[in-house]
């Protein structure tokens, strides 16, 4: 972390085996992981080498190297990242002068429909443990499908709901209840109207037919983008944990990862009985990023030009459906993991974010830390997470 106008030094180790190489590697430092300001070799002497780099107002770096060795078939890429004067990091624009309407009437929406919980009874595989698969009713004739634990014969339970990160999979039965084993009322929701255990096959064939590139569906209208139903999905959750009966009307936490973060940060922006949420490298941060020449995160909303689609409407449906703009409204405890090179999710963007949101918050800086958790994983994070959960239960 660095004050604008310092200069940050990344130390390079190169690598064949256990020798160390000699030569030249190349290297490109992006500003916000996007406008490249600098490009070079760096000379390697017993393997090590210095790459320098600055920018002189708040913002992120990023700095990527690439080797190649003779004889092999492809580049090795290694990343650094560097952040200045974080706090001061701004949203690239402000939300819609509607936005809160738009919800509203979108909740009001919602609302009309009724409930009507369906919940069967499984195994929990572990004692004192009650699990149920879930069925709620949703917007447009569609369903929340998911799971729900609870210890069983308890009362005055924390609440909490996990929502899931990109992708069209199973839910694992672990998920709720782990955190029923102690002591949570714990709900978890498909991000898609699916079963929740089926085959691989399934999720596979789903996966590659009508959920194929399921981001971009309705990216141009506001009223058709996938994420209106997914989010409205996390409403109605924390609506049912609200009404029941094992909740102690206290403490209702939202967490997830990746778009699971995005799901979080939206679900505490949009519902008031949120109490916390926990959002780790968060999705869906700052769609509009390349406008303050930063990169946007995923599902990189304006970019997808596959699609022919037209790039002014994609921005401004965007701008509903913005991590950015919720965390606005969010005024509950928050705790935000961001990684420093992380591509999928910049943490540039992140920290606008969270800039943005308005009760006590934690952000925690991971320099190593990509999306995939390749090179160093989010353990602090983890920790972290950890210790909110038995926080939140007074411990």
């Amino acid at each position: 972390i660095y004050a604008p106008g310092e200069t940050v030094t990344w130390s390079v180790i190169v690598m064949a085996g256990e020798k160390p190489v000699t030569g030249t590697a190349g290297y490109v430092i992006r500003r916000g992981g996007a406008d490249e300001i600098a490009r070079g070799e760096v000379e390697l002497i017993d393997g090590k080498g210095r790459v320098t780099g600055t920018r002189g107002d708040p913002g992120t770096l990023l700095m990527e190297i690439r080797f190649k060795a003779p004889g092999d078939a492809k580049e090795t890429i290694g990343r650094g990242g560097a952040i200045f004067a974080p706090e001061q990091i701004k949203a690239s624009m402000a939300p819609p002068d509607d936005f809160d309407a738009f919800w509203s009437g979108k909740i009001a929406a919602l609302k009309a429909v009724s409930i009507h919980p369906q919940l069967t009874q499984g195994d929990a595989g572990a004692p004192g443990v009650e699990y149920f698969k879930i069925t709620m009713d949703n917007v447009g004739g569609t369903k929340i499908q998911g799971q729900l634990a609870r210890p069983v014969g308890k009362k005055d339970l924390p609440a909490a709901l996990q929502v899931q990160y990109a992708g069209v999979y199973k839910l694992d039965r672990n998920w709720v209840v782990d955190k029923a084993k102690q002591g949570w009322l714990a709900l978890n929701i498909m991000a898609h109207d699916l079963p929740i255990d089926e085959s691989p096959e399934f999720y596979k064939k789903q996966s590659d037919t009508v959920l194929k590139d399921y981001p971009g569906i309705g990216c141009d209208d506001r009223e058709a983008s996938y994420f209106l139903r997914m989010f409205l999905s996390c409403y109605r959750a924390v609506d049912y944990l609200t009404e029941c009966p094992e909740w102690n009307r206290k403490t209702l936490l939202v967490h997830g990862g990746s778009q699971g973060g995005y799901q979080a940060i939206a679900t505490a922006g949009l519902h008031p009985a949120v109490t916390a949420l926990s959002a780790n490298v968060p999705a869906g941060c700052d769609h509009t990023g390349k406008q303050a020449q930063r990169a946007p995160g995923w599902p990189n909303w304006a970019s997808r030009t596959w699609l022919k689609k037209d790039p002014t409407r994609m921005i401004e449906t965007s701008r509903y459906f913005d991590a950015m703009n919720f965390a606005t409204r969010v005024k509950c405890q928050a705790l935000v993991g961001v990684g420093l090179i992380d591509t999928t999710c910049p943490p540039e963007g992140v920290l606008a974010a969270y800039n943005q949101m308005q009760g006590p918050k934690k952000i925690l800086i991971m320099p190593r830390t990509t999306h995939g958790s390749d090179v160093e994983p989010p353990d602090a994070y983890y920790q972290a997470n950890g210790a909110l959960f038995h926080q939140l239960k007074g411990k």
